[in-house]
């Protein structure tokens, strides 16, 4: 099927969708994930192509990371698709209700997007990811995956679709664009009237491409350059776990940070605990003068010297850049400068400080104490994230449910005309 075809079967069966019930559509979801563990080898054999092809390409392994998948991954997305259905139904939720001076009863009622639109890179679990949440919705899906997992998001939009058809969804609920064709991303970004929201998720490139040359509605999934600051006084014990974990528990996500800010006052002390901590992970530090001259003192720990783009750089990988601050403003300022509105966090015991970063940082997520790597849907209690989203308007943070359901003013009378 063209992509004008595929859309006009997502519209007809966005209608449908629209109006089923919160029972069809979670016994759909039961459906869905079931499918997943059933067809666990279908969809790894697919994988093991599209792994493959990447590893013979020269594919970095912080990108190879995304793209594979094993059995346990396979049923994480499957339990985070019960996780969804076990959400509140999101529709029909009456937001307004009140008599108006002329006597008709309004109210504001939740309702579906109608055709979502989700154009995404390596990570197949993003396929079940707006599947699922498109099905919860009550919105037809369609699905453009890059051409690196295309085996992969092929094999399991088929499976995942032929699943919530089998529990009594509509045709064409879920449809995987098959071309491989740079081209079909830009028919979705122009189909006026057919769909009514994009979300592109993927790199900067992608995600810039989507937002310039779209001329349908976009929710902009930002790219992660994060950072947690060190501010005095702080644990430095606590500081370093929270580096540790923020950088290396998964590196090639957008919630890692890429950057490490510390006061002078303590850079000596926290630096010589976690730059070691780092070395050991793996990590490339990029460092700025004052934090280099830190280095020279540990034996064995080499170190780039930084330069402006290291502060501007998502790496996705185990690198990062270290530079010593003078204060809480300087921090604050480099922050709201060269970080990307994602994940942005404070470690220190000075409350007043931690507020005033949590006040000041202009980010979807800002921490006191805490991993910047807890910015995720499912960690913030929302199922199974479609995204996080950078923009302020519409959705802000990991997104899910709401932000793909818009509302309808529904209006009772008895007769009344407008005088």
């Amino acid at each position: 099927m063209s992509v004008e075809e595929i859309l006009k079967a997502a519209k007809t069966a966005s209608v449908t969708c629209a109006t089923t019930s919160e029972f069809a559509r979670d016994a759909a979801l039961t459906e869905m994930a079931e499918a997943l563990r059933l067809k666990v080898d279908d969809i790894l054999e697919a994988n093991a192509i599209d792994m493959a092809a990447a590893r013979e390409a020269g594919t970095k392994d912080s990108l190879l990371d995304r793209l594979m998948l094993d059995e346990g991954r396979i049923y994480d997305i499957a339990d985070a698709l019960e996780d969804l259905r076990n959400l509140p139904d999101p529709l029909g939720v009456v937001e307004e209700d009140r008599i108006l001076d002329s006597g008709v009863h309004m109210q504001r009622i939740s309702v579906p997007m109608g055709v979502v639109a989700m154009v995404y890179e390596a990570r197949p679990n993003v396929t079940a990811d707006a599947a699922g949440i498109c099905i919860k919705t009550g919105n037809a899906c369609v699905l453009r995956g890059g051409s690196m997992a295309h085996n992969s998001n092929i094999t399991m939009a088929r499976i995942l679709h032929d699943a919530a058809v089998e529990a009594g969804m509509p045709q064409n609920c879920i449809q995987a664009i098959q071309t491989t064709d740079r081209s079909a991303t830009d028919e979705l970004l122009n189909a006026r009237g057919m769909v009514d929201l994009l979300i592109p998720r993927g790199g900067a490139g992608l995600i810039q491409h989507c937002v310039e040359h779209a001329t349908v509605p976009v929710i902009e999934t930002g790219v992660g350059n994060c950072h947690v600051y060190i501010h005095n006084p702080a644990n430095i014990q606590m500081a370093k776990d929270i580096v540790i974990n923020a950088k290396c528990q998964r590196p090639g996500v957008c919630n890692a940070i890429e950057t490490l800010l510390v006061d002078q006052d303590i850079a000596k002390e926290a630096l010589t605990v976690i730059l070691p901590a780092l070395h050991e992970q793996g990590v490339i530090l990029h460092t700025d003068p004052l934090a280099s001259g830190i280095v020279q003192d540990l034996p064995g720990i080499p170190a780039i010297v930084s330069t402006m783009q290291d502060w501007e750089t998502e790496y996705l990988g185990l690198e990062i850049a270290v530079r010593c601050v003078k204060d809480l403003d300087e921090a604050i300022e480099h922050v709201n400068r060269f970080g990307t509105m994602h994940s942005e966090c404070i470690v220190t015991e000075d409350a007043a400080a931690a507020e005033r970063f949590l006040a000041e940082v202009d980010a979807a997520a800002v921490y006191w104490n805490a991993s910047t790597r807890f910015t995720d849907g499912g960690q913030f209690g929302l199922g199974a994230e479609i995204g996080i989203s950078t923009q302020k308007l519409h959705a802000r943070g990991p997104f899910a449910l709401e932000a793909l359901c818009s509302y309808k003013y529904v209006v009772r009378g008895t007769g009344q005309v407008r005088a």
